[in-house]
């Protein structure tokens, strides 16, 4: 018997991102990359500003990003 992994942390609101946004999170990494050096809430507040992204979604893409620096 196999069990279906369940997606956690930041990932699990990759879908509803996409959905939302209609922006693929490849779209999101790279508008992230080309932010600069700038620590995560300055990140956070400008996915917030620039693109009227939500908080949770934005501090998700932002977590996920930072994790893989």
């Amino acid at each position: 018997m196999t069990e279906t992994a369940k997606v956690k942390g930041p990932a699990s609101y990759f879908p509803s991102i996409e959905k939302t946004y209609a922006q693929p999170i490849a779209h999101w990494m790279a508008v992230l990359e080309k932010a600069g050096p700038l620590k995560h809430m300055e990140l956070v507040s400008q996915l917030k500003t620039q693109h009227k992204m939500g908080h949770g979604h934005a501090n998700a893409l932002v977590a996920a990003f930072l994790a893989k620096k």
